[in-house]
């Protein structure tokens, strides 16, 4: 069939639908698949561009159309021609699922402009813990936890509604664990600086150099490539990561949820992790250690008693994902030694151990929250074969 024919008939297909409606009317089964694929292609054209552009930076100086920008950009097109569709139309979500998915775009869109002005009139600003880098992965957060939603509670029950809520859990947490690939790429480019390998591009170390003040050495590299303190990784991943897998938990409701989607995230940086070497962009250290907290949460859950769970869940998990860390940065330590900079995927970042008192807390906090959640706030069923309320 030829293009135009093919345009032709999405167009007859489509047009019926274009009604203005209000969010929870009653959504055609076909419909509503075609919006939430359409979902996951955004977020992959996203984790694409995503997963490119730490490494693009790592290398090149900055430059606002870098591909990994245009493959975010498509994806955050895709992503608001839906946002649009579902506030016009109201189908396909009820009424929190859309305000979180307009938020999370209308906040995202506002961060690409402060963004560039922020480049314009900083320089570099490679961290990505900078503030305007933040309301990205912020906006993208609402945006995701919106989709979840809208997911949940009309996707009907079966195999086909788990594995798309685990994939969009997955896109979550691939989310809110981005700005830690900063530490991740840095520790290995440090490694390769002591053992007089260089991935990044002259014109970009002499950039950083100058920006700070400084010749091109060892303490401006370190500056960076870790520019945050050491405790900063390990909590946030603890907090931050092992409070989406116990979300991811609760609401798939089956034991190995929360390790299959850290399994499915850890999975792609794996799988894209010889396509960026071989490519000659910058390696980064893998985040094993979430598989192992999710290992964690999924094991508590046979905890049936919500508050202890809670802790217990929260103690294992901390304990294996700073175990887990140790381990890596032995293993680091080893293939430095053995392959003089040529660094594989165990690396981990430096790791403060002090502060796992405090990620265990926060993340005992975080479930805490979770389960309170989960017990005083059921959904509302919307009209669109919804399954089971939590």
């Amino acid at each position: 069939m030829k293009a135009p024919a093919i345009i032709n008939n999405v167009v007859t297909w489509a047009l019926p639908y274009w009604t203005r409606g209000q969010a929870g009317r009653e959504t055609p089964p076909d419909l509503f698949r075609v919006l939430y694929y359409g979902w996951l292609v955004a977020f992959t054209l996203k984790l694409l561009g995503s997963a490119w552009d730490v490494s693009w930076h790592f290398m090149w100086l900055r430059d606002d159309l870098a591909p990994p920008h245009l493959l975010n950009s498509a994806g955050t097109a895709l992503a608001l021609g839906l946002t649009i569709v579902h506030g016009y139309t109201g189908y396909g979500v009820d009424r929190l699922a859309l305000r979180l998915i307009q938020w999370g775009t209308g906040v995202f869109l506002v961060a690409v402009p402060l963004d560039l002005i922020n480049h314009r009139v900083n320089g570099l600003d490679i961290t990505s813990w900078s503030p305007s880098h933040m309301m990205l992965y912020t906006g993208t957060f609402f945006m995701i936890a919106g989709v979840v939603r809208g997911w949940f509670m009309g996707a009907p029950a079966g195999r086909r509604r788990t594995v798309v809520l685990g994939a969009f859990l997955a896109f979550f947490l691939e989310n809110l664990h981005f700005p830690e690939q900063h530490q991740e790429y840095g520790i290995l480019s440090i490694g390769a600086w002591d053992n007089n390998a260089v991935y990044a591009e002259p014109t970009l170390l002499r950039f950083a150099a100058d920006q700070m003040g400084r010749p091109v050495d060892r303490a401006m590299m370190t500056a960076f490539s870790l520019p945050v303190p050491d405790f900063l990784y390990p909590v946030y991943a603890v907090v931050g990561g092992v409070s989406v897998l116990v979300v991811a938990r609760m609401l798939i409701g089956r034991f190995g949820a929360a390790t299959l989607v850290a399994a499915s995230y850890v999975g792609f940086r794996v799988l894209i992790w010889p396509l960026l070497t071989v490519g000659g962009f910058p390696p980064s250290a893998v985040p094993f250690f979430l598989v192992a907290g999710g290992l964690c949460v999924d094991l508590a859950f046979a905890v049936r008693l919500a508050p202890v769970r809670a802790v217990v869940g929260a103690a294992l998990a901390t304990a294996a994902v700073y175990g887990a860390l140790v381990a890596q940065s032995a293993v680091m330590g080893q293939v430095y030694a053995a392959l003089k900079g040529q660094t594989g995927l165990l690396g981990a970042p430096p790791l403060a151990t002090s502060s796992a008192v405090w990620a265990g807390v926060g993340l005992m906090t975080a479930w805490l929250a979770c389960e309170w959640y989960a017990t005083r706030r059921q959904p509302a069923a919307v009209p669109v074969g919804a399954p089971a309320p939590l």
